[in-house]
């Protein structure tokens, strides 16, 4: 299990998530962060500082946003583990699942 960011990032993109984490997880898509599966070690860091509540553990997600849970998943597919999101910067145009470059 692991954490995921929902709707209310897109276009937000507030980033005090990425400044909380422990382990650098958190990467920057064109319209959204994202929580890199692998990386995430589950501290919950992130989760109490984003300001528009879009973060959710992986289980507790509304219902409305599971989909979340599989674009993250996809986005990850292509990607892989980077390693750290310090030194990947936004992540390439095509990085964000189709369901939010819609």
């Amino acid at each position: 299990m692991t954490y995921t960011i929902a709707q209310p990032c897109v276009d937000v993109k507030d980033k005090a998530c990425v400044d909380e984490c422990p382990v650098d997880c958190i990467y920057e898509g064109p319209r959204m962060l994202y929580i890199q599966p692998d990386e995430c070690v589950d501290c919950g860091a992130c989760e109490p500082v984003c300001p528009v509540e879009a973060i959710y553990y992986e289980d507790a997600l509304p219902e409305d946003w599971q989909h979340y849970n599989q674009a993250t998943r996809d986005v990850f597919a292509e990607l892989g583990s980077p390693g750290g999101a310090a030194g990947t910067g936004v992540l390439p145009v095509p990085a964000d699942h189709p369901s939010v470059a819609a």
